[in-house]
């Protein structure tokens, strides 16, 4: 098994935790932004080869990873839709970022001006919900938390206005599988 992708990339990290709590041995293939615009038709990392399967996004990565590990994967809706409004703010926040490494700003566009609203409207929508202060985490938090971390990580976000979500990340910085993933230091 091979999952390309990046130390940094919350995405990746959220599958290589999937993995981790799974069991299973697999290749972790460093993969810049030209190496996954030629080998990901979503021109984006994860991605991910198990034999004959090839899968080109997260969701559907640790979706795979969960069920063939015979682990559970969202039997409540109430958590999945959780899971989407985390994707959603986490596409914008990164979405954001990048377009900032190009000399983009918010300040140039309603558009950019309504994905960084929507990811502070999110923030506090997420630090509102009851979420969990230790193991087993659901794929919810654990995709909340690296989207916290990486938020964090790459100075995108600051949790001070947002006490519950510091408090979940700072329990789940204690779960093995969520401390072994952390990407470099910068």
């Amino acid at each position: 098994m091979k999952l390309y992708g990046s130390y940094t990339s919350p995405f990746v990290r959220h599958c290589r935790i999937a993995l981790a709590e799974a069991g299973f041995e697999y290749q972790l293939v460093e993969t810049d932004a030209s190496a996954s615009a030629q080998q990901s038709p979503t021109k984006k990392v994860p991605f991910l080869q198990d034999g004959d399967v090839g899968l080109t996004d997260s969701t559907a990565i640790v979706k795979y990873v969960r069920e063939k590990s015979g682990q559970s994967y969202f039997a409540d809706i109430a958590e999945y839709d959780a899971f989407c409004l985390v994707n959603t703010s986490l596409d914008a926040c990164v979405n954001l970022f990048f377009l900032e490494r190009d000399g983009v700003y918010p300040e140039q566009s309603d558009y950019l001006q309504r994905q960084s609203a929507r990811v502070s409207s999110t923030l506090a929508e997420l630090d509102q919900m009851p979420l969990p202060s230790h193991a087993p985490y659901g794929d919810m938090a654990l995709r909340l938390g690296c989207y916290l971390a990486w938020g964090e990580y790459r100075d995108r976000i600051s949790l001070d206005a947002y006490p519950n979500l510091a408090k979940f990340l700072q329990a789940l910085h204690h779960y093995q599988p969520f401390s072994s993933t952390a990407p470099p230091p910068l």
